[in-house]
């Protein structure tokens, strides 16, 4: 098969023209953001340099970093001027913008045609200059001839469309193997796939017995394809590593389907795909790096350290609309409680409500802040409260984990967000440690269960008398191995009825009773006298809040 890019009517001239909008649509806003273009985006750019103050000959065509220089100051605009006059592509300025004197800045810009692009705050100028150059290394290469219209970083779409072209099943992998996309092949395929995708990464093992045997080694030390014969049940393998300047960015895993072998030309194919396939992953990274930007935002609000507007820019939500915190975990003994599990599906299922949504990991937890309810409160506590029965009805059913869900109240803007995330984890709280069937509720549905939680935390730092009844049957019980303690707490739990607390213990209730006598014998409990109940029952709860059993 000839290569792809003479097949789509690409030259080497033609690839050595990166355009502007080219090369930021590759690099995106995680890195730069363009402030204006006077000449347009069709501009050329051929490389990047960095501004010498000493020597500050600028070339035809370069996009000049303009490190150290204050984008509000006279120094700008003559370098700006000289950047024109050159011919630069354009101009990046550091992420402080100017305020009166951007104006001085767009006009220069204006004269001589010059774009002007800021470098924002959270990528330093040392990331930038390796961005750039890996952009342009990969910015000129053209899309699969069998994918014309992919857009940036749609990983999913390059997978299936190499896998068209060589018929048998692609991954796409970061370099920690982690699977970024796969093709949708529905044909039977091996079982390491199988587990790959399932797991989104390659099986700890596997990737250990690979690193031993040397195969990143030589994966990460060339540009040509590895070949692995098929063995056994494994079919056979081609791989390519993706690279842009030097950088690795990944790889292209190509396994063939059971029965079918892989197209004659189907190295000569992944050779083209992992040259196109620079773009799209450098793309995908920095709007990771936007993604982990926004999560950090949230979570500094969220923990009232944060800016609203900063937020509200970020993940383009409105600052002065009513919003919600959602806190969500696993039940108590559900298996798979790890919140990664869940993460892309609450906030894919939260999309789907027509929500804008940015959801947090938060220990053994996650916050979903909710943006742009209803101006009204009412409907809003409507809303908020569907979207967290919908996500412990289907998200759970999904995942095939049982899921709890405090909801915050509404709050009149992103400010008060911190606000309805405390609110939400008070929620939570009470419906893991009260148990029972209720998997959703805001801390007003389980207000009781919220004052013993709070009373209990207040009692906290309180030394009670020493030898109390409790502190006796749990001295005994340490001793003995008994179950005394746990004996009185479903005997008090269950208001004194015996067959109810027997069941709850699955002991008979002549068992029940005759530990209830030991229960006076051990430690000189009066269950007939209510102030001795109250205390026992409120150090029962400071035992159990102690021990973190909630």
């Amino acid at each position: 098969m000839p290569d792809l890019r003479e097949s789509s009517g690409w030259s080497a001239a033609a690839e050595s023209r990166v355009t502007l909008e080219q090369l930021l649509s590759v690099v995106g806003s995680g890195a730069l953001e363009l402030d204006s273009a006077p000449g347009g985006l069709t501009a050329a750019v051929t490389g990047v340099a960095v501004l010498d103050v000493l020597d500050p000959g600028v070339r035809p065509r370069e996009l000049l970093l303009a490190v150290g220089v204050d984008a509000g100051s006279a120094q700008a605009v003559d370098v700006l001027r000289r950047a024109g006059e050159a011919g630069a592509a354009g101009v990046v300025f550091g992420p402080d913008r100017p305020g009166r004197a951007a104006g001085a800045l767009r006009t220069a810009a204006g004269e001589t045609g010059t774009a002007v692009l800021f470098r924002t705050p959270w990528c330093s100028w040392a990331q930038l200059v390796g961005v750039l150059r890996a952009g342009l290394a990969s910015a000129g290469v053209p899309p699969l001839s069998a994918a014309p219209d992919l857009a940036p970083g749609d990983l999913n779409g390059l997978a299936d469309a190499v896998a068209a072209l060589v018929g048998g099943a692609v991954t796409v992998e970061d370099t920690d193997s982690r699977v970024l996309a796969y093709s949708s092949t529905e044909e039977d395929v091996d079982d390491i796939r199988r587990l790959t995708i399932l797991g989104r990464r390659v099986p700890p093992w596997r990737v250990a017995a690979m690193r031993e045997a040397g195969f990143f080694a030589a994966l990460w030390g060339t540009d040509d394809v590895l070949y692995r014969r098929a063995q056994g049940e494994d079919p056979e393998r081609l791989v390519c590593a993706v690279r842009a300047g030097g950088e690795v960015l990944g790889s292209l895993w190509v396994a063939a389907v059971t029965g079918r072998p892989l197209t004659p030309d189907a190295s000569e194919v992944l050779r083209a795909a992992a040259r196109a396939a620079a773009a799209h992953l450098l793309h995908h990274r920095t709007r990771s790096a936007d993604s982990r930007l926004v999560e950090d935002a949230a979570r500094a609000l969220l923990e009232g350290r944060g800016s609203a507007e900063a937020l509200a820019e970020r993940a383009a939500l409105t600052a002065q609309a009513p919003c919600a915190v959602l806190s969500v975990a696993a039940a108590s003994g559900t298996a798979d409680g790890e919140p990664s599990r869940w993460h892309a599906l609450i906030a894919l299922h939260c999309a789907a409500f027509g929500h804008r949504t940015v959801v947090v990991p938060a220990g053994g937890r996650l916050l979903v802040l909710v943006g742009s309810l209803d101006p009204d409160v009412e409907r809003a506590e409507g809303e908020v409260e569907r979207l967290g029965e919908s996500l412990v009805a289907r998200a759970s059913a999904a995942t095939g984990t049982q899921l709890r869900v405090g909801l915050g109240e509404v709050v009149p803007g992103l400010a008060g967000a911190a606000e309805s995330r405390r609110s939400a984890e008070l929620a939570l709280r009470a419906l893991t440690y009260a148990g029972g069937p209720r998997a959703v509720g805001r801390t007003a549905d389980v207000a009781d269960t919220v004052g013993v939680l709070q009373v209990v935390e207040a009692l906290r730092d309180v030394t009670l008398a020493r030898g109390t009844s409790v502190a006796r049957l749990a001295a005994h019980d340490a001793e003995s191995g008994g179950r005394l303690v746990e004996t009185l707490r479903a005997y008090l739990d269950h208001f004194g009825d015996v067959a109810a607390a027997s069941r709850a213990l699955a002991v008979h209730p002549n068992s029940l009773r005759y530990r209830l006598r030991r229960i006076t014998e051990v430690c000189g409990l009066d269950l007939g006298n209510a102030d001795a109940r109250l205390l026992a029952q409120l150090e029962l709860r400071l035992r159990e809040y102690g021990s973190g059993k909630e």
